[in-house]
């Protein structure tokens, strides 16, 4: 949050994936970070149908495949899905009746399903950035460090 003191400028990086990157910046790392464990396999909750579900059947696993979720994340997917759910449906209610609609009074007026996707769509955003799925948010998420070849000279050069 900007200007509160201690959180203003970007988000600290989780210590794993300062490890998996070699830690670039060479500063300690907090070996005290808390791991709330590794989510492997989550299977879609009852209450979620629909559009909702079928997102979260296209996203979960690969979330949990690239080891992106932990138990303290699954309300993101959560929120994620279910606000795809709200925009499809938002969507599908707008090209049926249109952006404008006559309101109880008879006079015409802005189709309250514009407001549902334009918030369904923002809460997309925010909680799909949490989970790595946009392009820029997946630009700041590291993986493994890739080995840097052996330099058969750097014995010699004191490396």
């Amino acid at each position: 949050m900007a200007g509160v003191k201690g959180r203003s400028g970007r988000r600290a990086k989780p210590t794993a994936k300062k490890e998996l990157a070699g830690n670039p910046g060479k500063r300690a790392l907090n070996k005290d970070e808390p791991d709330y464990g590794q989510v492997t396999n989550i299977e879609c909750p009852a209450w979620i149908e629909g559009y909702a579900a079928e997102m979260w059947t296209r996203v979960a696993p690969s979330l949990c495949k690239h080891k992106i979720v932990q138990m303290t994340d699954v309300h993101n997917l959560e929120i994620f899905c279910e606000a795809y759910g709200r925009h499809r449906l938002a969507s599908e209610d707008l090209r049926k009746n249109g952006l404008v609609v006559l309101s109880a009074q008879g006079a015409p007026m802005k189709n309250p399903a514009a407001t549902i996707q334009n918030e369904a769509a923002r809460q997309m955003a925010t909680f799909g950035a949490l989970l790595g799925l946009d392009p820029s948010s997946r630009q700041n998420m590291v993986g493994g460090a890739k080995k840097k070849p052996d330099n058969p000279f750097g014995a010699l050069l004191g490396s």
